[in-house]
């Protein structure tokens, strides 16, 4: 993939939105929640395969600001917080391009946390008698 570059950035406050332009001619719209549950920060990311953190409850997130980091990356700063995440022209276009793909895999996810939970808090309290 060819250097790529973000040439407009669109916070839709209402929608809950950010619209990417980049300088290829493709637009996204990427929710705020999507973009909080994949924040490339260690916190969500983890140090290494296999420590990714899913983060879930981020439905209502909104984002306070964007921050510029030099001509490369952004800083979003999430209402909850979140601020630790530098999302790159590069790591942006992913989630854009991918995000149907990403979406689909986080939803499974939460839906297989959510179904292990009951199961663990079952086995926590022991046989019954």
């Amino acid at each position: 993939m060819a250097s790529l570059m973000a040439t407009e950035l669109k916070l839709r406050t209402t929608s809950r939105v950010l619209q990417v332009t980049f300088d290829s001619g493709e637009i996204f719209a990427l929710p705020f929640e999507y973009l909080r549950v994949h924040s490339p920060s260690a916190e969500v990311k983890g140090h290494g395969p296999g420590q990714e953190v899913l983060v879930t409850g981020k439905s209502g997130v909104g984002i306070r600001a964007i921050e510029p980091v030099g001509q490369y990356a952004v800083k979003l700063v999430f209402d909850d917080g979140h601020d630790t995440g530098l999302f790159t022209w590069k790591y942006l276009f992913e989630l854009g391009r991918d995000q149907v793909t990403n979406w689909e895999r986080y939803q499974a996810r939460v839906a297989a946390s959510t179904a292990a939970r009951p199961a663990a808090e079952a086995h926590k309290k022991g046989p019954s008698c």
